[in-house]
């Protein structure tokens, strides 16, 4: 019988052309989460305990997924999250870091204001709306998406995170015929951004698996989602309201530019954690 310890090793040797060692022991480290419920420091005490078949055999199809440039997410159906666990599948993008960024500077920003009203326009897994639902106070929480099979995982997590979030399937391109006089305090979103000639440089687990509708824009309007989402805010964002993106770090000026000229005061261009030019902020005029 195989011990837990055999099958780190496994790990390593068969993924070690994919990804660098300490990337192989943090996936391997959530997969033995997810099956024995072993956290960093109770797998050091139990790495020498035999593994029963049906484990062995799970553990076999994770590392052939894994193979096949799988993300870890997909594979156990689920991703962290400002500190929640989501359910993700590849009708969603995995979250990222940056994003938790963008949320995080929306939750210190706003937490002294009570009743918000906020809408978030690109909803993915839900993870931006339900953590500023959970994190802000009695804040009224409104999430749009044009994929339906994004909209029911996003359901999911707010049900299973018991958040209440008004759901609305459609197109953000249609938002003329869709909202009438609707007013929010904080209009958010992290639309696709992402252009065709980035795809070189990508990760294969990447663009194999994660949707490309949440991911990529023509190459010849990378700032369409940004300017359409940016007229929607001037209509329906209330006087002195917050506009938040996340952003193509690569045109972080053009897309500063773009909101500044749609008539938005204070528009602030801020670096992510990695020195990246990654959210836009900028506030509606007061008349």
């Amino acid at each position: 019988m195989k011990i837990l310890q055999d099958f780190e090793l496994l790990f390593q040797n068969e993924l070690q052309s994919l990804y660098d060692n300490d990337e192989i022991k943090a996936i391997f480290l959530l997969v033995i989460a997810d099956l024995f419920g072993l956290n960093r420091s109770t797998y050091q005490l139990k790495k020498t305990e035999g593994v029963q078949d049906d484990y062995a055999t799970r553990l076999q199809e994770i590392l052939i997924d894994l193979k096949k440039h799988r993300p870890i997410q997909y594979i156990l159906n689920k991703a962290d999250f400002y500190g929640e666990i989501f359910k993700v599948n590849e009708s969603v993008l995995i979250p990222r870091q940056e994003t938790e960024e963008l949320v995080d500077l929306i939750i210190k920003t706003q937490k002294s204001l009570p009743d918000l009203n906020i809408i978030d326009i690109g909803t993915g897994s839900g993870c931006i709306p339900i953590i500023l639902a959970k994190h802000l106070n009695n804040a009224n929480v409104t999430t749009l998406d044009i994929s339906k099979e994004a909209i029911r995982t996003a359901k999911e997590n707010a049900d299973n995170l018991k958040t209440p979030i008004h759901f609305i399937n459609a197109d953000v391109f249609e938002w003329e015929y869709i909202f009438t006089d609707q007013q929010y305090d904080i209009v958010v979103s992290n639309p696709p951004y992402i252009t065709p000639g980035e795809k070189e440089g990508m990760e294969q687990n990447v663009l194999a698996y994660e949707p490309e509708l949440a991911l990529f824009i023509e190459e010849s309007a990378p700032l369409i989602f940004y300017d359409v989402i940016s007229s929607f805010a001037l209509k329906h964002l209330k006087p002195n309201g917050d506009l938040f993106f996340e952003i193509n770090q690569y045109l972080g000026n053009e897309t500063k530019e773009l909101v500044r000229k749609k008539g938005f005061d204070q528009v602030r261009l801020i670096k992510d954690i990695n020195g990246a030019d990654r959210i836009i902020h900028a506030k509606k005029r007061a008349f």
